[in-house]
């Protein structure tokens, strides 16, 4: 077994290296330095690959019901255990409650990197790391970014848990390009990301983006941007996408709100996998999410996200999300607002929605949930689509497909499911960025 997993990883990384003059993902020259990064990044998205993503699925599936009943088991994860506060405690789904009800969050900051649930489950960011305390909003040298600013920060070596001083507006000059291991903790202040470039994670693992607004973001024009401390280069005009997980593993985006950006919103191509997207809010937007960029990319086959307590907003359009290949849980979000489809896709992507709310637009010609684009329905028919739990508003209606045993390869355990979608608006409650004050719980 371990000369065939050898194997399946030669024949990965020989693919790849296959691939590279097609992939430069707005690297304006792909030198030494990119081509070993690159590679470096598929052998960690091999290892987050996850061969049973049912198991990760049920797993998630169980914290939820844990926390929806009341009980005092001994047998209740660790995610449970924790002691009684003084207080009213707001937290309302699994991830929230594991950090939330601390009134000491501020002193105890890298507890957050305990919570991740999900496909990005193993995600701990800066966890270990020093504490860098970002005091300066500007963002005016890409090649040698001053200290004390975002850019100077997400740059550094090693793990590293980013807070920052006060509130401020931060407009990026340039995409700023965010090395392995970091958090970006906006907890106790009002952080926007407004008016400028969005973040991309190209290549990297370990990263937690939390609490933070991210709106209005326009391309960059691309030229010299630093990427590490040890490298700078030249790249091509970014896409505008508020943020992109290009090639990436190990991802927690949680507590963000979003609107308003050039291309997407959320983008996470080129085999990005172990992604947990959850507790945000989406607003005003078309293309919302984008997951896998070409038909082309087969490599998006080991894609698996997790997209669970988000609210999908006013405004929106599209792609909440929008597949290619790959496997994706969508559970007990609140689907409010759309104008053409909630959830789409191509190239037989695996989507499984649990326990999410869907209230379809006064359009009669809008109402299905589901859209599968560039396939006869000979073709999609076989695509596993499949919707358990979901409650269905003013019309909406999704159009499952496949083997919807897809989902029933359980233990008498793993039998409970998520929460039915009547629970969605308490569970997304508090979608979106949160008021942390020093002192009292989040």
């Amino acid at each position: 077994m371990e000369i065939v997993n050898r194997i399946s990883l030669l024949f990965s990384l020989v693919s790849f290296a296959m691939t590279l003059p097609t992939i430069h993902g707005h690297i304006g020259e792909l030198d030494e330095y990119w081509k070993e990064r690159a590679g470096e990044a598929e052998k960690y998205r091999m290892e987050t690959y996850v061969r049973d993503p049912m198991n990760i699925t049920d797993q998630f599936n169980n914290l939820v019901a844990e926390e929806m009943i009341s009980t005092n088991s001994s047998t209740r994860r660790n995610l449970m255990r924790r002691r009684p506060r003084k207080g009213k405690c707001m937290a309302t789904n699994p991830i929230d409650r594991c950090w939330r009800c601390d009134r000491n969050w501020a002193l105890n900051r890298q507890k957050l990197a305990t919570c991740a649930q999900g496909f990005g489950h193993k995600t701990t960011g800066g966890k270990g790391g020093r504490i860098y305390v970002v005091t300066d909003g500007s963002d005016n040298d890409m090649v040698n970014p001053k200290p004390g600013t975002l850019r100077h920060a997400v740059i550094q070596k090693g793990p590293l848990w980013i807070i920052f001083k006060n509130s401020m507006i931060i407009r990026l000059s340039q995409e700023l390009m965010v090395s392995s291991d970091k958090t970006i903790d906006g907890r106790g202040a009002n952080v926007r990301i407004v008016g400028g470039a969005g973040i991309t994670l190209q290549f990297v693992k370990n990263v937690i983006i939390h609490n933070i607004h991210i709106h209005d973001i326009v391309q960059g024009q691309g030229g010299l941007i630093r990427d590490s401390v040890d490298h700078y280069g030249w790249r091509t005009m970014s896409d505008g996408d508020g943020i992109s997980i290009f090639g990436s593993s190990n991802i927690w985006i949680d507590h963000v709100s979003m609107s308003k950006c050039k291309d997407g919103l959320i983008d996470a191509i080129f085999g990005s996998t172990g992604v947990t997207i959850s507790n945000s809010h989406f607003t005003h937007h078309n293309e919302v999410m984008l997951f896998g960029a070409s038909d082309s990319h087969s490599q998006d086959e080991m894609m698996q996200i997790t997209v669970a307590f988000n609210h999908f907003g006013q405004g929106l359009v599209q792609r909440m999300p929008r597949c290619r290949y790959g496997f994706v849980h969508v559970v007990n979000n609140d689907y409010t607002h759309w104008l053409m489809y909630a959830i789409g896709g191509s190239k037989h992507p695996t989507i499984l929605s649990q326990g999410n709310r869907f209230i379809a637009p006064n359009n009669f010609a809008a109402k299905e949930v589901t859209k599968r684009e560039y396939a006869p329905e000979s073709e999609w028919k076989n695509w596993n689509w499949v919707s358990q739990g979901d409650l269905m508003m003013n019309g909406a209606f999704f159009r499952p497909s496949g083997n919807p045993a897809v989902t029933q390869r359980f233990s008498r355990k793993q039998l409970i499911k998520s929460k039915p979608g009547t629970f969605v608006t308490r569970l997304t409650r508090f979608a979106g960025t949160l008021d942390c004050f020093v002192g009292k719980p989040c």
